[in-house]
């Protein structure tokens, strides 16, 4: 699973597939979710480094 941290928020995926302007990000069923420019995305970050009960950086 995967966060696509945004500005105004995140957005949880199961994959992702580069573009040249951007990330597609699909669910567990491999649907399309958002997409995401490039100039947008904050991160992109694995949940196995993201816990929401450890301290936040951001």
């Amino acid at each position: 699973m995967f966060r696509a941290i945004l500005p105004e928020g995140q957005v949880v995926c199961e994959r992702y597939d580069r573009t040249d302007d951007g990330l597609e990000l699909y669910n567990a069923d491999d649907e399309f979710v958002a997409f995401v420019p490039y100039e947008n995305l904050h991160a992109l970050l694995d949940d196995d480094v993201y816990s929401e009960n450890e301290r936040s950086i951001m």
